[in-house]
């Protein structure tokens, strides 16, 4: 059943934007892990090149296996990157997500199982173990991920107690709102502990009477006005979309294949297909069949509240309904962006 989407829709559940949404907190950061490993468990789907065959002659000799790689012609095993973050503060025993790459001619890695592997930073240590059966990318199956794949072993040493003052980075470099923010942090602890020090960063004094963990909080809850730049995050690896604000969508008409978006002003207030109207109780998302075969039809209004310019909230809201992938979701919202439909940042995490 092919829909025609005319959205002019519903309800702001979406809230104001929060200073943790524009701005980073300067040395609080995740850092990169890489590492090489092999996979292996592959149904004749891996590669056979020569660094595969030397790594898993290399691995089988540490097992006491002495074996040339000239005798080794499996297909089951894939040499693959591996990559991941160490968030801050992170401890010991902590679990962590990994992405799985083939770095061969393998064709693909989906369920293979990837043999220990060690995780280093930029200074060369250790800082993760990984291991786990892997689940494939479903746009390429050379891609795939392990979900707390990953083990932490050693800790990042950094100490945040101590600090008397935080200084925030923004996203973006604008002075109108730096100094809004620093404006903003002021009122809010009723005393001028923040300064701009450039278009940029922020810094700001902790109250004596305050732990530093509650300062962060209480400085990353201070809500802003509609002129910061609004973002979407699109988390790939879980399939879910976050909205940081109320963003508002153009009038836009994009046709896929078994849909058609068309987001415009219309005065009407009825579902209407070929000039026959279908009754106002009839729900978004239902199966409407007309001699019993399916309609396409155009969604006006339909049992919602409407607004003047509906939001990036009502259209997965709506395409949810219509029970339309995630993936096509957030592909429509990717080219929203692209057409200049939507003012916002997209944040992909993968």
């Amino acid at each position: 059943m092919k829909f025609i989407i005319f959205l002019f829709l519903i309800i702001n559940t979406i809230d104001a934007q929060k200073i943790k949404d524009v701005s980073n907190i300067v040395g609080i950061r995740n850092n990169q892990l890489i590492g090489y490993g092999l996979v292996v468990g592959l149904a004749g789907t891996g590669d056979k090149s020569k660094f595969t065959m030397q790594s898993l002659q290399n691995l089988l000799r540490n097992s006491y296996i002495k074996i040339p790689t000239s005798s080794i012609k499996s297909k089951n095993i894939a040499a693959v990157m591996v990559t991941g973050e160490i968030p801050a503060f992170s401890k010991q025993g902590d679990k962590i997500d990994v992405k799985i790459s083939a770095i061969g001619d393998a064709k693909s890695i989906n369920h293979g199982q990837l043999l220990l592997t060690q995780l280093k930073a930029v200074d060369g240590q250790v800082y993760a173990l990984a291991q786990g059966s892997i689940i494939s990318s479903l746009k390429n199956a050379t891609t795939g991920s392990i979900y707390n794949g990953a083990t932490i072993e050693n800790e990042v040493d950094y100490s945040f107690e101590n600090e008397k003052s935080i200084k925030l980075s923004l996203f973006k470099n604008n002075a109108k709102q730096a100094f809004k923010i620093q404006k903003e942090i002021n009122k809010k602890f009723n005393k001028d502990i923040a300064k701009a020090i450039d278009t940029r960063t922020i810094k700001i004094m902790k109250p004596s009477n305050m732990s530093i963990v509650q300062f962060i909080y209480e400085v990353q809850d201070i809500k802003l006005d509609s002129s910061f730049k609004t973002k979407i995050i699109i988390n790939l690896i879980n399939e879910t979309i976050i909205a940081g604000a109320d963003i508002k969508i153009s009038t836009v008409t994009i046709a896929k294949e078994n849909f058609t978006l068309r987001i415009k002003k219309s005065p009407l207030n009825n579902l209407e297909w070929n000039d026959k109207k279908i009754n106002k109780g009839t729900n978004i998302g239902d199966d409407i069949r007309l001699d019993n075969k399916p309609l396409t039809i155009n969604i006006n209004h339909a049992l919602m509240n409407s607004k003047q310019t509906p939001t990036i909230s009502d259209l997965v809201r709506a395409m949810k309904i219509m029970k339309l992938p995630i993936l096509e979701i957030i592909d429509t919202i990717k080219m929203l962006k692209k057409m200049g439909a939507i003012d916002a940042d997209i944040e992909i995490r993968e």
